[in-house]
């Protein structure tokens, strides 16, 4: 509902919008890595002039069901992107569009939908590591005006979202903590090497696909990059932390 619903966060989103609309920041185009796309053995890439807006949820008022947001998708961009991370690990496809996990984020910061955008899968033969590798090959798309979004939760356990424990979230911020500390710190194994026995991370992460998307503007970091963290908020088994990586004055006061 953040999508359409007054909300903190979404204000902040606005915001950041509006500042990347100056004519030194204005993306050329948007590359989005969103929870809601898992394919398995290769990387996919939303392909196609036009891609369809996708309503993959069921149960929410019918004016979140109505949205549509026809961005332009960007051949040129699909094309950029495969000869980086290799033809043979990525598929243009056509038959995907932007999913929630995309327009649901792009949408407030670009309301016009005139900017180009793609949607990235998320390869869950990839490892943690090899989702940090894929997007710091990716890391040139930056010097293209191409803004890599990662649209996910640091914390997104359903279950105890609607069913939290007696003792309350107590595991959730600490876990949050941990993860936009390493962010910060440019610090890749606390981000993905978690011992068996890490039952924070265990509880946090799940089923992992909400996680793995704060990994590709952390892996497609640069030298001199500053980072900074808004939209700190959470509630029983979800963290609604935003992190951008690039020039934090950006996201100064969000």
């Amino acid at each position: 509902m953040n999508a359409i619903e007054d909300s903190t966060e979404r204000r902040a989103w606005a915001e950041l919008g509006r500042r990347l609309a100056a004519p030194e920041w204005r993306p050329r185009a948007v590359l989005c890595i969103s929870a809601h796309w898992e394919t398995h053995g290769a990387t996919h890439l939303t392909s196609g002039a036009n891609p369809r807006t996708i309503h993959d949820f069921r149960g929410f008022p019918p004016a979140l069901h109505a949205v549509q947001y026809p961005a332009p998708g960007a051949e040129w961009l699909v094309k950029l992107v495969r000869e980086l991370a290799g033809e043979a690990a990525t598929r243009a496809d056509a038959s995907w569009g932007f999913d929630h996990g995309s327009w649901g984020v792009v949408m407030p910061m670009f309301p016009d939908a005139g900017i180009p955008l793609v949607q990235l899968s998320l390869d869950r033969a990839l490892d943690g590591r090899g989702h940090l590798a894929l997007a710091a090959r990716l890391a040139p798309l930056r010097d293209e005006g191409v803004l890599i979004v990662g649209s996910g939760n640091i914390v997104h356990n359903l279950h105890l979202f609607f069913n939290p424990p007696p003792t309350g979230p107590g595991w959730a911020d600490p876990f949050a903590r941990r993860i936009l500390d390493a962010a910060v710190a440019n610090d890749h194994a606390a981000l993905v090497d978690f011992a068996p026995d890490d039952e924070l991370a265990t509880l946090a992460i799940n089923s992992g696909e909400h996680y793995l998307p704060l990994l590709y503007p952390l892996g497609a970091r640069l030298p001199g990059d500053g980072v900074a963290v808004f939209n700190d908020s959470g509630s029983p088994g979800l963290a609604m932390a935003c992190v951008l990586v690039g020039d934090a004055a950006l996201a100064a006061d969000l």
